[in-house]
């Protein structure tokens, strides 16, 4: 038997005046249907305008969940260009950055008959840097032919390219070790010493956006931002009187890692490699500085080398426990001092030079606050009263913990709560602040989200989906699973998710909680009708394409496909969730912040554990439905969802699906006729 929820839009309600003149833009017969095809209005659309809107004109904050298909990017670019004021919106990635500066923008700016000024604007590892281009230049530190043709081809287009934005040469990958070469970091910098200064690319695109009316920026961009104003270093971003900041879920996560302080092999090694290239024009200097760099090298290597036996992820303790790591690390250390005292009498010599001494200073100072008591900081001050925190790795503030990569380690400090320097720094902007994303609300509520962004009492809205989930979507919770936990779970899972797949002619997302699954999954459908597209097996940009391509393929992905899976059309008619999405038990970060919630009389599991797993879920399920002609089954398979109390808050979370725990009701749903849906919002409305 189908079950079905119902659930209304509400009428937008305008406020303002700012508000009402968005509202108009986006109505039937409006700026923006007139200038862009397929446009329709749509009531949540209107009502998330109106809000932002008001944000706007009151400069207060805004916490706005829009379910997908609102079109929310339209939503909040009208009234931004139609308010006039200074605009810093942020999105998670930089592809979706790309998209909304190239495509989504102009577009609406056009339409609305603004002259806005707008810029783009990403953080330095985005750009060319002429001065370490030049030094990598004639210097043998190619792998491979490949790797020094593509340098030749970064050469040649130094020459001509306007922007310097490494995105326009689209055969260089996001993590070829040749923008390490040429680009830039805050450490390595020379700032206005550099004989390069008034060509500097990052310097420009910092100038355009100071200019600019919205500027575009990425998390990572904001985030480095407010993190150096916490250390007093000044602004990157320019002064803005309003901020949006789109899939705003993913910032709490990201903060911690920007407030927080990390060392790691790649730039321990480039520092090595750098004070040995700067010594070329200073005579004398190679045959100091070179028999340092190399014990460098050589600490680094060591370091990983005892490491080895570790869990890939630990915490402070679990590393020091481990005497071969503790002189490892005290190695390192010396390494380090060593290097920084051989640069001391050379700083004056060469500005490359002062900044590889100032780089080897730091990085002393950050692996000591690492294995040692951690000396006061913006987020440790009590952790640094408590002599128990050096034992255990974590404090009330914040948890150090390591991780190993296959090749390199990172050692990191994060903050347990990042609400407080999030809160300082929204309140001293005195700005208007707009939170949104299709997946911020828990069970209809926004608290858990508030709370680690620091909001107190934020205005909020839940602007629901405007497709017709009744007759696109249908919900499967297959009947007579073992517990998650089983050994047979995946073979269980299987046969439930047969006669879906057989109903669907395959053209189906398989979301997993653990890559064990997921491989374990692959292996029992192997063989089967259906061509199978596996994370790990290529790259995601063409697993995508060659799933979108295969007409009735299977995609199988674990939780880093959760978000940016965006298919619509028949390719994708399953989504298939094979567990609760509940964070690992192994990660030391999670487990921290679940003690500190538990020292301070609150419920990890209420508080913590049980809000991120419904987002997360928010977030695959998410996949299904991208379109008003997308048609498909959700398949929740963790029997927990039925069997325990708190599977009404994951189901209460979703989208207004029917439900249903007979495979006949899924063979019928695909059995019956496609929707007879409008036009397709098509590229004037796009499904973000």
């Amino acid at each position: 038997m189908v079950e079905t929820a119902q659930e209304t839009p509400e009428a937008p309600v305008r406020g303002s005046a700012l508000a009402a003149r968005a509202c108009q833009a986006l109505e039937d017969g409006g700026a923006l249907a007139r200038a862009l095809p397929h446009f329709r209005a749509r009531p949540a659309q209107q009502a998330l305008a109106a809000a932002v809107a008001d944000a706007f004109a009151d400069r207060e904050v805004l916490l706005a969940e829009a379910g997908t298909g609102t079109g929310k990017t339209f939503a909040y670019l009208v009234p931004a260009l139609l308010s006039g004021l200074k605009t810093i919106v942020s999105t998670g990635t930089r592809a979706l950055q790309d998209q909304l500066y190239h495509r989504d923008l102009p577009r609406v700016r056009d339409a609305l008959g603004v002259g806005a000024r707008t810029a783009l604007l990403k953080g330095r590892a985005n750009y060319l840097c002429l001065y370490r281009l030049e030094r990598a230049k004639g210097e043998p530190r190619f792998a491979s032919r490949e790797h020094l043709a593509l340098f030749q081809r970064v050469v040649s287009w130094s020459g001509r390219t306007r922007m310097g934005d490494l995105a326009e040469i689209e055969a260089l990958p996001e993590e070829s070790p040749l923008i390490p070469m040429v680009t830039s970091t805050v450490d390595n910098c020379l700032g206005g010493e550099c004989p390069f200064w008034n060509d500097c690319f990052v310097v420009q695109a910092r100038q355009r956006a100071q200019a600019a009316d919205v500027v575009v920026v990425n998390h990572h961009l904001l985030l480095a931002d407010l993190a150096l104003k916490q250390e007093g270093f000044g602004e990157i971003l320019p002064g803005a009187q309003a901020f949006v900041v789109d899939e705003a879920h993913q910032l709490p996560e990201l903060a911690a890692q920007f407030f927080g302080e990390g060392l790691s092999a790649r730039p321990l090694v480039e520092l090595a490699r750098d004070a040995i290239g700067e010594c070329r024009e200073v005579d004398g200097a190679l045959a100091a500085v070179q028999p340092s760099a190399q014990q460098l090298e050589h600490a680094v290597r060591a370091l990983r080398a005892a490491m080895e036996p570790l869990p890939a992820r630990g915490t402070l303790a679990r590393a020091l426990h481990d005497g071969q790591v503790q002189e490892a690390l005290e190695a390192l250390a010396d390494a380090l001092r060593d290097l920084a005292e051989t640069l001391a009498p050379l700083r004056e010599a060469a500005p490359g030079l002062d900044a590889a001494h100032a780089r080897a200073l730091e990085f002393v100072a950050r692996l000591d606050r690492w294995r040692l008591r951690p000396g006061p900081g913006a987020f440790d001050d009590e952790a640094a009263a408590a002599p128990e925190a050096a034992q255990d790795g974590s404090g009330d503030n914040d948890v150090r913990w390591y991780e190993l990569s296959p090749r390199g380690f990172r050692l990191q400090r994060t903050p347990l709560d990042v609400s407080a320097p999030l809160r300082t720094h929204r309140e001293q902007s005195r700005a208007a602040w707009v939170f949104t994303s299709a997946t911020l609300a828990v069970d209809g509520r926004f608290d858990h989200l508030a709370g680690r962004l620091g909001l107190e009492a934020p205005r909020t809205l839940l602007a629901p989906s405007p497709f017709d989930w009744a007759r696109q979507a249908l919900c499967f919770l297959p009947p007579r699973l073992p517990p998650p936990a089983a050994r047979d779970y995946s073979q269980a899972l299987v046969d439930a998710v047969l006669p879906v797949l057989h109903a669907s002619g395959g053209r189906a997302f398989l979301l997993f909680a653990s890559h064990r699954a997921l491989r374990e999954t692959a292996a029992l459908l192997r063989g089967g009708p259906w061509p199978l597209f596996v994370q790990g097996e290529a790259p995601r940009s063409v697993l995508l394409q060659r799933f979108r391509e295969s007409g009735n393929g299977v995609l199988l992905g674990a939780a880093s496909f959760r978000e940016g899976v965006d298919v619509v059309g028949d390719a994708l008619s399953v989504v298939v969730i094979d567990k609760l999405p509940f964070a690992a038990p192994d990660d030391p970060v999670f487990e921290a912040r679940l003690e500190a919630i538990r020292r301070a009389g609150g419920n990890p599991f209420a508080d913590e554990q049980l809000p991120q797993a419904v987002i997360a879920l928010k977030q695959g399920a998410g996949r299904l439905i991208r379109s008003e002609r997308d048609r498909g089954v959700l398949v929740l398979c963790d029997p927990r969802l039925t069997g325990r109390g708190y599977g009404r808050v994951f189901l209460g979370s979703l989208p207004p699906l029917p439900t249903t725990r007979e495979p006949a009701d899924v063979q019928a749903f695909f059995a019956a006729a496609p929707v007879d849906a409008a036009e397709p919002a098509g590229e004037g409305f796009p499904q973000l």
